[in-house]
């Protein structure tokens, strides 16, 4: 593991409640997906997936809710096998369900809201920190990098 996993990782907590919904193959992404921390569309060849926020998901679709997000705020290393084990460990030993999704940028761990400060606590136990999410603001005419 690299030097950065083995001192513990920063865990961003974001406020609002996400949902990971099920369309068919090609399906659109739909008017009320609404974009929010996370708002991600995986379209496969068996299923589209979206996660949004979940104040606007209908009841009839189907879907899983309400999930609390955590963004992985420290920088991860794509060659360190470890990190995803490391983040997970602590969750499955306390029967905390996940559902993981990568980006480019970094791992997002979703968790039930209601074991939300649960799997914090958790994480906080193997030297991990986690905090509030800091929103990101840009001004007009410049780029976020």
């Amino acid at each position: 593991m690299s030097a950065e996993s083995s001192r513990g990782l920063t865990l961003a907590q974001f406020p609002e409640k996400l949902a990971v919904v099920h369309l068919g193959p090609g399906s659109e992404v739909p008017a009320w997906a609404e974009s929010s921390s996370i708002f991600s569309v995986t379209a496969t060849a068996i299923e589209t997936s979206v996660i949004c926020a979940s104040r606007s998901v209908p009841t009839k679709s189907v879907h899983r809710r309400p999930f609390t997000g955590f963004a992985v705020a420290s920088e991860i290393d794509p060659a360190d096998a470890g990190t995803l084990v490391e983040l997970l460990t602590p969750l499955v030993e306390a029967e905390i369900p996940v559902f993981v999704h990568g980006t480019h940028e970094t791992i997002w761990l979703l968790v039930p809201v209601s074991r939300a400060d649960e799997a914090s606590e958790e994480w906080r136990r193997r030297g991990h920190k986690v905090g509030p999410a800091i929103p990101v603001t840009t001004r007009p005419g410049k780029s976020r990098k």
